[in-house]
Protein backbone atom coordinates (compact mmCIF):
# COMPACT_ATOMS: atom_id res chain seq x y z
CA UNK A 1 0.00 0.00 0.00
CA UNK A 2 1.23 2.87 -0.91
CA UNK A 3 1.88 5.81 1.67
CA UNK A 4 1.55 9.67 1.06
CA UNK A 5 5.04 10.09 0.63
CA UNK A 6 4.79 7.63 -2.14
CA UNK A 7 2.05 9.80 -3.59
CA UNK A 8 3.26 13.59 -2.80
CA UNK A 9 7.26 12.88 -2.96
CA UNK A 10 8.90 15.69 -0.73
CA UNK A 11 5.43 16.22 0.58
CA UNK A 12 6.27 16.10 4.34
CA UNK A 13 3.12 16.81 5.87
CA UNK A 14 2.25 16.51 9.41
CA UNK A 15 -1.02 14.89 10.29
CA UNK A 16 -2.63 13.57 12.98
CA UNK A 17 -3.78 14.52 16.72
CA UNK A 18 -1.72 13.04 19.85
CA UNK A 19 -1.98 13.89 23.16
CA UNK A 20 1.49 13.83 24.97
CA UNK A 21 1.83 15.63 28.37
CA UNK A 22 4.26 18.42 29.42
CA UNK A 23 6.70 17.00 31.89
CA UNK A 24 7.64 19.63 34.96
CA UNK A 25 10.20 21.08 33.11
CA UNK A 26 7.82 22.81 30.19
CA UNK A 27 9.01 19.33 27.78
CA UNK A 28 7.18 18.53 24.85
CA UNK A 29 7.84 15.12 23.49
CA UNK A 30 7.30 15.43 19.90
CA UNK A 31 5.10 12.56 18.48
CA UNK A 32 7.47 10.04 16.79
CA UNK A 33 5.39 10.67 13.57
CA UNK A 34 6.86 14.22 13.77
CA UNK A 35 10.13 13.60 14.52
CA UNK A 36 12.22 13.14 11.34
CA UNK A 37 10.58 16.25 9.72
CA UNK A 38 11.41 18.42 12.94
CA UNK A 39 15.09 17.04 14.16
CA UNK A 40 17.05 19.44 12.00
CA UNK A 41 15.40 22.28 14.16
CA UNK A 42 11.95 24.41 14.30
CA UNK A 43 11.11 27.49 15.25
CA UNK A 44 8.50 27.93 18.26
CA UNK A 45 5.96 30.85 18.09
CA UNK A 46 2.33 31.98 18.67
CA UNK A 47 -0.41 30.84 16.56
CA UNK A 48 -3.72 31.69 16.07
CA UNK A 49 -6.63 30.66 18.42
CA UNK A 50 -3.94 30.49 21.49
CA UNK A 51 -1.87 28.00 19.77
CA UNK A 52 1.74 27.13 19.17
CA UNK A 53 3.41 27.04 15.69
CA UNK A 54 6.13 24.56 15.82
CA UNK A 55 7.47 25.54 12.23
CA UNK A 56 10.21 23.21 10.75
CA UNK A 57 13.08 25.93 9.52
CA UNK A 58 12.51 25.53 5.83
CA UNK A 59 8.24 26.52 6.33
CA UNK A 60 9.72 29.09 8.78
CA UNK A 61 11.69 30.90 6.00
CA UNK A 62 9.36 30.85 4.18
CA UNK A 63 5.80 32.23 5.73
CA UNK A 64 9.11 34.81 6.83
CA UNK A 65 9.71 35.51 2.99
CA UNK A 66 6.10 36.20 2.74
CA UNK A 67 5.42 38.36 5.64
CA UNK A 68 8.84 40.01 4.97
CA UNK A 69 8.15 41.32 1.15
CA UNK A 70 4.68 43.12 2.53
CA UNK A 71 5.10 46.75 2.63
CA UNK A 72 6.84 48.24 5.68
CA UNK A 73 4.51 50.69 5.04
CA UNK A 74 1.56 48.47 5.52
CA UNK A 75 0.83 49.07 9.81
CA UNK A 76 -1.10 45.14 9.72
CA UNK A 77 2.29 43.65 8.41
CA UNK A 78 4.40 45.18 10.44
CA UNK A 79 1.79 43.91 13.48
CA UNK A 80 1.60 41.03 12.55
CA UNK A 81 5.27 40.27 12.29
CA UNK A 82 6.21 41.98 15.09
CA UNK A 83 3.28 39.33 17.39
CA UNK A 84 5.14 36.39 14.83
CA UNK A 85 8.55 37.00 15.56
CA UNK A 86 8.79 38.85 19.00
CA UNK A 87 7.85 35.31 20.75
CA UNK A 88 9.61 33.03 18.71
CA UNK A 89 12.44 30.87 19.46
CA UNK A 90 14.11 28.45 17.49
CA UNK A 91 14.42 24.88 19.40
CA UNK A 92 16.76 22.06 18.58
CA UNK A 93 15.14 18.33 19.72
CA UNK A 94 16.76 16.64 21.89
CA UNK A 95 17.71 12.96 21.14
CA UNK A 96 14.36 11.76 22.83
CA UNK A 97 12.50 13.77 20.49
CA UNK A 98 12.06 16.83 23.21
CA UNK A 99 11.25 20.15 23.28
CA UNK A 100 11.14 23.12 25.73
CA UNK A 101 8.30 25.28 25.34
CA UNK A 102 9.34 28.71 26.78
CA UNK A 103 7.63 29.82 29.43
CA UNK A 104 6.07 32.74 28.21
CA UNK A 105 4.64 30.82 25.42
CA UNK A 106 3.28 28.25 27.64
CA UNK A 107 1.42 31.03 28.83
CA UNK A 108 0.09 32.59 25.80
CA UNK A 109 -1.38 29.01 25.19
CA UNK A 110 -2.75 28.60 28.62
CA UNK A 111 -0.40 25.33 28.01
CA UNK A 112 -0.28 23.51 31.64
CA UNK A 113 0.33 19.69 31.81
CA UNK A 114 -2.49 17.74 29.10
CA UNK A 115 -1.65 19.03 25.58
CA UNK A 116 -2.86 18.39 22.58
CA UNK A 117 -0.20 18.43 19.41
CA UNK A 118 -1.84 18.59 15.88
CA UNK A 119 -0.24 18.03 12.43
CA UNK A 120 -1.52 20.97 10.61
CA UNK A 121 0.16 19.96 7.16
CA UNK A 122 3.32 22.24 6.87
CA UNK A 123 3.21 22.66 10.71
CA UNK A 124 2.76 21.10 13.93
CA UNK A 125 -0.44 23.16 16.18
CA UNK A 126 0.13 22.96 20.02
CA UNK A 127 -2.83 23.07 21.90
CA UNK A 128 -4.08 23.11 25.83
CA UNK A 129 -6.40 19.88 25.44
CA UNK A 130 -9.59 20.89 26.94
CA UNK A 131 -9.28 24.27 24.26
CA UNK A 132 -8.21 22.07 21.57
CA UNK A 133 -11.72 19.72 22.17
CA UNK A 134 -13.76 22.53 22.84
CA UNK A 135 -12.61 24.18 19.65
CA UNK A 136 -12.75 20.93 17.53
CA UNK A 137 -16.26 20.44 18.76
CA UNK A 138 -17.55 23.87 17.63
CA UNK A 139 -15.63 23.52 14.59
CA UNK A 140 -17.01 20.69 13.43
CA UNK A 141 -20.62 21.02 13.02
CA UNK A 142 -19.51 23.52 10.46
CA UNK A 143 -16.91 21.71 8.99
CA UNK A 144 -19.04 19.97 6.04
CA UNK A 145 -20.94 23.33 5.26
CA UNK A 146 -17.48 25.12 5.02
CA UNK A 147 -16.01 22.83 2.39
CA UNK A 148 -18.25 23.89 -0.59
CA UNK A 149 -16.81 27.50 0.18
CA UNK A 150 -12.87 26.47 0.00
CA UNK A 151 -12.98 24.08 -2.12
CA UNK A 152 -16.44 24.94 -4.48
CA UNK A 153 -15.25 22.54 -7.27
CA UNK A 154 -13.88 19.12 -5.41
CA UNK A 155 -16.12 16.39 -6.21
CA UNK A 156 -15.89 13.06 -3.51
Amino acid sequence: MAGLEDTFPGAGLLLGTYTPKLDEKGRLILPAKFRARLAPGLVMTRGQERCLFLLPMDEFGRMYEQVRQAPVTSRQARDYLRVFLSGASDELPDKQGRVVIPAALRTYAGLDRDVAVIGAGTRVEVWDRTTWETYLAEQESSYSETSEQIFPDLQF
